[in-house]
């Protein structure tokens, strides 16, 4: 027996002073990852609760849009822009709020909510809804070398067909015909051929005398069909992040 306890007190020993050496540094991972764990909950219950709060302004800017209730959709706007401004549900919001704002005259606030979701978002797809209606807003206000430019940005291809559109009407309003013959038949180049969109774009260009011979496209002004794409600029905003 006094073998067995002599090696055990050993063994204590030894733990003991294994204890000393690397105790501190044991402990230190332990409570390192510790807060590493209770950091990620943390994060990720805080996030959480950004989302449901930026959803339900998010509903009250959709609320008010429909209600055609501009103070309160102009003021769940500026709470879900100045506290959620970071999700995506921010710039949904914007663009739901912008035809309320532009048909109830405010077209300074229109063009403010646009030109903030092109320059604070990060999905390009959104950005390129509002580089469009931010278009149609500058050429209602005849400012037509700025609508071009606006639409002279890079976008999809899915947008190829309503940017050419747009930059057709745009190009009438300003006298210029013939560049407008050409950005009619661009888009129905690019329009989906199912689309009834295609027959607003046909009836323009026919207007302005038809295809343009030297462009290389039929009378129509048809050519093979791209994939499809969104159909008009006057749509309701992109559908809320899930």
């Amino acid at each position: 027996m006094a073998v067995y306890d002599l090696e055990e007190q050993d063994q204590l020993e030894d733990l003991k002073s294994w204890w000393k050496q690397w105790g501190n540094t044991v402990a230190g991972v332990i409570i390192a990852v510790c807060i590493g764990v209770i950091g990620v909950q943390g994060w990720r219950w805080w996030t959480q609760q950004q989302a449901e709060r930026a959803s339900a302004l998010y509903n009250a800017v959709s609320a008010a849009a429909r209600a055609n209730d501009v103070a309160k959709a102009k003021d769940a706007m500026a709470q879900l822009a100045d506290k959620y401004g970071g999700t995506g549900y921010a710039p949904r919001a914007a663009l739901l709020v912008t035809p309320l704002l532009f048909e109830t005259g405010d077209k300074a606030g229109a063009r403010a909510q646009l030109a903030w979701v092109i320059d604070k978002d990060t999905e390009d797809e959104l950005k390129q809804i509002a580089r469009l209606r931010l278009a149609a807003i500058l050429f209602d206000d005849k400012q037509y070398d700025d609508a071009l430019r606006t639409l002279d940005a890079k976008h999809d291809e899915a947008f190829a067909g309503i940017y050419a559109d747009l930059r057709g009407d745009i190009l009438v309003g300003a006298g210029r015909n013939a560049e407008a013959r050409t950005a009619y038949q661009s888009a129905l180049a690019r329009l989906d051929a199912k689309s009834p969109y295609r027959n607003f774009v046909q009836v323009k260009l026919d207007t302005l005398g038809g295809a343009v011979a030297a462009a290389g496209v039929g009378a129509t002004g048809a050519v093979a069909p791209p994939a499809s794409g969104p159909a008009t600029a006057a749509g309701t905003g992109a559908a809320p992040p899930k």
